[in-house]
């Protein structure tokens, strides 16, 4: 399993058109911990906040996407994906919106119709694991987490796509 990650996951940043080579692209290799750690590092770096005007006087600031959205869409990829799948795992980041996609849709129990209320797990030793070093905790709750965090920073809900062959997250940006 831990060579599997070593294509497992990757991070592409494109403005339109995607037929255009991607501005940058980056590679997370090694062993389940070390893509999990690597990702943790990398996350903030590419997620970003702003400042925006709350009175006369002060200023708030606002995220393009909530890292607790990002991070628990990008833990469920890790975590559900076909490691029978030579395929990796993808981030992409557009002008618009961020895609994550991992080899392997719906699993076992877990249907179109009953998602995310339904959960099956296709890796139960690498969801253990993940659990034990601390990077996911409540088993079930990772999408709703997500799309909580979306709505209080001002996202539109993740949608998903569900195919035999992956699973695809879409967020869209803050208005």
């Amino acid at each position: 399993m831990g060579t599997r990650c070593v294509r497992a996951f990757r991070e592409l940043r494109w403005n339109p058109p995607v037929a255009a080579p991607p501005e940058a692209e980056r590679r997370f290799t090694g062993d389940l911990l070390t893509v999990l750690r690597d990702l943790d590092a990398f996350l903030p770096l590419i997620l970003h906040d702003y400042p925006v005007q709350d009175t006369v006087l002060r200023e708030g600031r606002v995220a393009d996407y909530p890292v607790v959205a990002i991070r628990e869409l990008l833990m469920n990829a890790i975590m559900h994906r076909s490691y029978d799948s030579n395929a990796p795992m993808r981030f992409h980041r557009f002008a618009d919106r961020i895609e994550i996609q991992n080899p392997g849709g719906l699993y076992g129990m877990a249907l179109p119709e009953n998602f995310p209320r339904q959960t099956d797990y296709r890796n139960p030793v690498v969801s253990e694991a993940m659990a034990a070093l601390g990077y996911v905790n409540r088993y079930g709750r990772g999408v709703l987490r997500a799309q909580e965090a979306l709505r209080k920073n001002g996202n539109p809900e993740a949608s998903f796509t569900f195919e035999l062959t992956h699973f695809l997250a879409t967020t869209r940006g803050s208005a």
